[in-house]
């Protein structure tokens, strides 16, 4: 929420609001990386289930190769007689507050078995959200304390659901779009996949089998946070400025009154996430390339605090 004016009514206070908020939102479009990332994927975090650990750990997915050094990479689940049972990868992104426009899965090709079949899902969804409780707990513990658990999906609060994409069984890195970008807060990815194609012929059983995953998007830049009140589901933007290079286009040599570091801890004084739409459409714009700037005068100006 914008910090208004004492006197909203009048009309040039009116105008006045609207300058601040253009440059308060304007240095929040700053923070967002300025680049298409080739990966948003922080870490892997848990499977719903995983046929052999950690041979077949799903920290594999992280991994571009489906051999790494002359071992095959990717993650496996349990094996099902009923070919309709989901399996769920759940995954941080780079950063509490994601655009995200798109997501790749390869499926995994098993070279090693007699035909080289291929165990992809015969659908996949995409949630996005964030923990219900803070998550504090390594990757590779959870990972393995949750295999075989659905109770790590009730631990998340999803704000966000995806259309079902068919999949195609073929060793290939299939590269999903999403309708529209879509602004993660709380930076928690997880990927359904639904329903089995391919039968292991030395037991009977269906599996699927992931070589790689893979997110698009732009990611909020590092002096800037995102914290989520457990009990309200608000969401407050921070900043926090940390020891850049001279040439950082979110830092300068000194931070006084007026300066960039000024301006940006005004911007998280003055920013609280009620609901966010605001932040969305702002960002969302800047993504397709309408987005807030500060044009030279503008940026000379201080936020007033």
């Amino acid at each position: 929420m914008i910090k208004p004016l004492k006197d909203a009514s009048n009309t040039s206070a009116e105008w006045e609001r609207n300058k601040i908020n253009h440059r308060v939102y304007a240095f929040l479009a700053r923070g967002l990386s300025s680049t298409i990332e080739k990966s948003c994927l922080s870490e892997a975090i848990c499977a719903s289930s995983t046929d052999n650990y950690p041979e077949e750990s799903m920290q594999n997915t992280l991994e571009p190769r489906d051999r790494v050094e002359r071992r095959a990479s990717y993650w496996s689940s349990k094996g099902q007689s009923d070919p309709e049972v989901p399996e769920t990868l759940l995954y941080r992104l780079a950063s509490k507050l994601c655009v995200v426009t798109e997501i790749h899965v390869q499926p995994f090709q098993a070279y090693f078995q007699f035909g080289f079949p291929i165990y992809s899902a015969k659908a996949v969804r995409f949630r996005m959200g964030h923990p219900k409780s803070p998550m504090e707990m390594d990757s590779e513990a959870f990972d393995k304390s949750q295999t075989g658990s659905e109770s790590a999906d009730g631990n998340f609060v999803w704000t966000y659901t995806s259309p079902e994409f068919p999949m195609v069984q073929e060793n290939c890195l299939q590269k999903l779009k999403l309708p529209e970008p879509v602004l993660c807060i709380g930076g928690i990815l997880q990927v359904e996949l639904l329903g089995r194609v391919q039968r292991q012929e030395m037991d009977g059983l269906f599996y699927i089998c992931v070589s790689h995953v893979k997110v698009l998007g732009r990611p909020l830049l590092s002096p800037f946070d995102v914290e989520i009140d457990d009990a309200s589901g608000k969401c407050a933007l921070k900043y926090r400025p940390i020891a850049e290079g001279p040439e950082s286009s979110l830092s300068s040599a000194k931070d006084e009154d007026g300066g960039p570091h000024s301006r940006l801890r005004t911007l998280s004084a003055m920013l609280m996430l009620r609901g966010v739409r605001s932040w969305e459409q702002i960002i969302l714009s800047r993504i397709r390339g309408a987005g807030a700037s500060v044009d030279s005068n503008e940026s000379e100006d201080e936020l007033p605090a």
